[in-house]
């Protein structure tokens, strides 16, 4: 039997893509995932994306390259990196920083180790979606950039990722800009290429809308989604509902009867006043001391944009993360449990602050444990997950930061479970196993040939104004 073609990926490098270089590895904007309003790049970071320019400019000269091939290069990711330390620790911000050599900004072997995957690295990004339906949001940047050609070369041409799950936003069953149809037509696009076990596929639930419960059934025997993605502050007239309420509650026990026992709920993010209070983590360690054998996959970690994440306040009246903390601390949750920490989103926007970011890390490495962080990123909104990876891999909380709160040291151990290892077993997968196949699948192959000569176009996708937001929420929940 013949076997159909996929869709063109190894695309040659096109001249119109940066020719001039001014697209920085690392993005460091204001665009957001169209649920919460971009916020605006602060003075520091503003400085650490002029700084890295200057130094493309320098280090490109010096290594006899044009600024887009160095920019491309590792080199080019290193000396991004470093300038964003540089602007941060002049801000006096240097409770967390990227551990890059700086002979890296010139040594492209150095680079490419302290940027590049560790050995054996294994990736699996639990929050990736896509749109490609008539009326989905248009992207804010770059005409149809949400196509399958483009996310398949964001995700796994341009960036490390192994394995990604297919995500859903909030709607109504008539009004989905992603449906089950779609997502799984994606699905077969990637199966076609040989990577039958690179995309896996949500099916998105909202209780207090009716018909959902009831569709959960298909949703498991004919679409076969691999868990349940839930917005608790959604619903008819903008009320949503608490996983511990009575309607979260038969939720929960449809999905337990269906064996399908992994419910992703996103907080944190609020969609308006009135879905404030279903956007907290309030309702996270009730449902896990009540349901001990169902895995709750917190989206977002119960982030919030406009609290500048700091230390974890005892008081439990802060905002954001800390809310999950008090939740599971209130219910004698421990570290280790059932709850995990979803970084989609929350990583992106503190990659900007890093001694926020270590704040976020330390808390949730400490209070959920370094087996329950899961590695999203919400992209393709925010273009290839790239950067998000390399930022990543080169994270650090500063030692004072570790001492005075108790943080722990991001070691290459904690780094590899936070990647990859800690979603396996959440969902069920062997990384040893889906090697075997993403080490030799189409997709590395076109890759491998690709990686020769790589074109990466350093794009995002999501809107980066209040404007492009109001465009965009208008589109994506009618």
């Amino acid at each position: 039997m013949s076997r159909q073609p996929g869709p063109r990926i190894d695309p040659p490098m096109d001249p119109r893509i940066d020719p001039d270089g001014k697209r920085l590895p690392i993005k460091l904007d204001s665009t957001s995932n169209g649920e919460f309003v971009p916020v605006p790049l602060s003075g520091a970071n503003r400085a650490a994306n002029r700084l890295a320019h200057e130094a493309a400019s320098d280090f490109s000269k010096k290594l006899g390259f044009t600024r887009r091939k160095f920019l491309v290069s590792s080199c080019g990711a290193a000396s991004t990196l470093l300038a964003f330390n540089t602007a941060n620790a002049a801000a006096g911000k240097s409770g967390g920083f990227f551990d890059v050599a700086p002979e890296a900004a010139l040594d492209l072997q150095l680079a490419r180790v302290q940027t590049g995957p560790a050995k054996d690295e294994f990736i699996f990004d639990v929050q990736g979606h896509f749109i490609d339906t008539p009326r989905g949001p248009k992207p804010a940047t770059s005409g149809n950039s949400k196509g399958p050609e483009v996310f398949i070369k964001d995700v796994f041409m341009d960036s490390d990722t192994d394995v990604m799950v297919l995500s859903f936003t909030p709607s109504t069953r008539a009004d989905e800009p992603v449906t089950i149809e779609a997502a799984d037509a994606m699905r077969r696009i990637v199966d076609r290429l040989e990577g039958t076990h690179r995309l896996l596929v949500h099916g998105r639930v909202n209780p207090n809308q009716p018909g959902d419960l009831e569709t959960m059934d298909e949703l498991k025997e004919k679409w076969h989604v691999s868990a349940w993605k839930t917005y608790t502050q959604y619903g008819p007239q903008g009320k949503g509902y608490f996983l511990s309420d009575e309607v979260g509650t038969r939720f929960i026990e449809k999905a337990r009867a269906l064996g399908v026992k992994t419910i992703c709920v996103h907080k944190g993010l609020p969609f308006g006043r009135q879905s404030y209070e279903h956007s907290q983590c309030s309702d996270i360690g009730v449902v896990a001391k009540r349901f001990p054998d169902v895995n709750f996959l917190i989206y977002h970690s119960g982030f919030v944009t406009s609290v500048p994440e700091q230390a974890y306040d005892e008081s439990g009246r802060r905002d954001g993360i800390d809310t999950l903390i008090t939740s599971l601390r209130k219910n004698n949750v421990a570290s280790g449990s059932n709850v995990f920490a979803e970084l989609g989103s929350t990583w992106r926007f503190l990659m900007r602050e890093p001694e926020q970011a270590a704040h976020a890390m330390g808390k949730l490495i400490r209070y959920c444990g370094e087996d329950n962080v899961l590695w999203g990123t919400d992209s393709i909104w925010y273009g290839s997950p790239q950067d998000q990876i390399q930022a990543f891999r080169t994270f650090q909380i500063s030692s004072p930061l570790r001492d005075r709160f108790g943080y722990a040291e991001i070691t290459p151990s904690v780094r590899a479970k936070i990647f990859g290892l800690n979603a396996a077993k959440v969902y069920g997968l062997s990384p040893a196993e889906i090697r075997k196949y993403t080490r030799t699948d189409r997709v590395f192959r076109e890759k491998t040939a690709y990686q020769e000569r790589p074109d990466p176009h350093f794009l995002t996708h999501g809107p980066k104004t209040r404007r492009e937001f109001l465009t965009f929420a208008r589109a994506e929940r009618p």
